[in-house]
């Protein structure tokens, strides 16, 4: 799961839906609901070859070396990642939701499982052999074996999970990978796929990744390559003309970096980009609501996406499990959420720190409980040794229970969210002081190395795939021993949640599955570690004149099947 480098730094996106069910806005206020997000259905023969598509993009990464921490952007991802680094596995839609399936240009085929030992499953995948990089080197074993070992051994990796599960990769032949696990992983169709792709052993082999790759690079694996990438101003790509599978129809793509929501949207409505993919901003929804002339949009709140007021369980007073409970019953999250979201009809909070696509393996209620309640605040603080001093403020041994705020600065919508905390909390007597910063900074430094009391933000899947022992394991707690590399930026740890975390690693008993991930949803309410507020909905717009399968993946993003789009001429 990525945080928010979630929605700037990598953060897995993090993105969508199992079940997606996207509204179509036109012009004309028709709605067309549409399962996989498609909302432009041109058959592919009309889609003309040629032209130039420019996208809005809201930012951009620090680097595009994926494994390391400086790659962890959503944005760079979806630009970069997606569209040059080839993929063992895919998201592709599967009836009303989707599926993790192996990637049908890649390999042949889904993996052979050979689990005659079940403590050490042996998975075997076959290569495409007419899978090539850019400079028509065929992609090998070795590439897969090279990936491996820069990500388990390497230094300042964003998150190596899953692959320090593997004990060897081996290849008998160039087309041949066979993939023996130490013990069974459950997300194991996370590898090699969609994280972090399939690097070029030829090319990177002795070469520092992050200096190698970090500024963009000039070889890929997909359909597309990186002609340039203009820092703050643009990333430029043009077709792979190796690539072995469906080249694409355009001629390039442009991603035009904006400073903000704000100036994302008016370029669009200027004319100057013909899609985007903005923030879930006021006036954007406004402008939904009413109708987009000339123009088509999307929205979902089944996403990956999950938005919490995230807390440092380590930083006092918040090291005290009943101050977290009574910040709790101070903030009345149906509110805010209906002010934020209810004209997309979302009007609910979450009640699980698991995104709506997974569901299935949380329990949806967990956080039910967890209502404005004002007696309960003053019975939690009492009972904590608090009371009320001259201000009206909780205070206990000289200090008062004042608090900052961490959220991304020129966010409307977080600075609201922030706004509205601080009078509920201020009602019950806490003081909040609102912090916002550059996300490069937030999600980069301050957030890892826990410089932060509370926190609003969006982690996003990277993945279908179970489990949060990433970011609620202890022993992914960063620290300065591990290069402050560790997911777990709450400081979350409870003992007893611990071996819970790491069974739903490992089983692939989906029953037990979801028994574990309500158990330990139930398990982290009780221990109040953060609180859920939205699903924060996914919107895609684009104009009229882009033709073809338009349409956002849970994992991939909105810019997962450019090759198949094009511009009408």
């Amino acid at each position: 799961m990525r945080s928010e480098r979630a929605l700037y730094l990598r953060l897995f996106a993090l993105i969508c839906a199992l079940a997606l069910v996207l509204a179509a806005c036109g012009g004309d206020d028709d709605d067309d609901d549409t399962a996989g997000g498609t909302d432009d259905t041109t058959a592919d023969e009309d889609v003309p070859a040629g032209g130039e598509l420019v996208v809005g993009a809201e930012q951009e990464p620090d680097c595009t070396a994926w494994i390391k921490s400086c790659g962890g952007s959503s944005w760079g991802y979806w630009m970069m990642g997606v569209t040059t680094m080839p993929r063992a596995f895919d998201t592709i839609p599967d009836g009303d939701g989707w599926a993790v399936v192996a990637n049908t240009d890649l390999l042949t085929g889904e993996p052979e499982v050979d689990d005659t030992n079940p403590d050490k499953p042996v998975h075997t995948y076959s290569i495409n052999p007419d899978a090539v990089w850019s400079d028509s080197t065929p992609i090998t074993c070795d590439d897969f074996a090279f990936t491996w070992d820069a990500i388990v051994n390497g230094e300042d990796i964003y998150d190596p999970t899953g692959y320090t599960e593997i004990e060897t990769v081996d290849c008998p032949d160039a087309n041949t990978v066979v993939v023996t696990f130490a013990r069974p992983y459950s997300g194991w169709k996370a590898l090699f796929g969609s994280g972090f792709g399939v690097h070029p052993k030829h090319i990177l082999e002795g070469q520092d990744i992050a200096e190698a790759m970090g500024n963009g690079y000039d070889w890929s694996g997909g359909p597309w390559i990186i002609e340039s990438w203009n820092k703050g101003v643009e990333v430029i790509l043009v077709p792979n003309d190796a690539f072995w599978g469906t080249k694409p129809k355009l001629e390039r793509v442009i991603f035009k970096v904006q400073a903000d929501t704000a100036a994302e949207f008016q370029a669009f409505q200027n004319r100057e980009v013909s899609m985007i993919y903005p923030q879930p901003q006021l006036d954007v929804v406004d402008q939904i609501e009413g109708g987009l002339e000339g123009a088509q949009s999307s929205f979902s709140d089944s996403t990956g996406n999950l938005e919490a007021v995230w807390m440092n369980n380590a930083a006092p007073p918040l090291d005290d499990v009943d101050v977290r409970k009574a910040i709790a019953y101070a903030i009345d999250r149906d509110a805010i959420v209906a002010q934020l979201f209810g004209a997309l009809g979302v009007d609910a909070p979450m009640q699980t720190l698991n995104p709506p696509i997974l569901s299935e393996f949380a329990d949806t209620e967990a956080w039910s409980d967890y209502v404005l309640d004002l007696d309960m605040v003053d019975e939690l603080m009492t009972g904590a040794g608090w009371a009320k001093n001259g201000s009206d403020i909780w205070e206990k041994d000289g200090e008062t229970a004042s608090f900052t705020l961490k959220s991304t600065a020129g966010n409307a919508r977080r600075e609201l969210t922030g706004q509205i905390l601080q009078e509920q909390l201020a009602n019950a007597g806490f003081e909040l002081t609102l912090d916002y910063q550059e996300a490069g900074a937030l999600f980069g430094e301050q957030l890892p190395q826990g410089d932060f009391q509370l926190a609003v933000y969006a982690q996003v899947l990277t993945a279908i795939t179970v489990g949060q022992c990433n970011l609620m394991c202890t022993k992914n707690i960063p620290t300065a021993e591990n290069e402050f590399s560790g997911q777990n930026w709450t400081r979350t740890s409870v003992a007893e949640m611990d071996p819970l975390l790491e069974e739903l690693e490992t089983t692939l008993d989906e029953t037990r599955q979801a028994e574990l991930g309500k158990q330990i949803d139930q398990m982290q309410a009780e221990a109040q570690v953060s609180l859920p507020l939205d699903p924060l909905p996914n919107i895609l717009i684009w104009s009229d004149d882009v033709l073809g399968p338009v349409s956002d993946n849970p994992v991939l993003g909105p810019f997962h099947n450019l090759n198949l789009l094009g511009v009408a001429s």
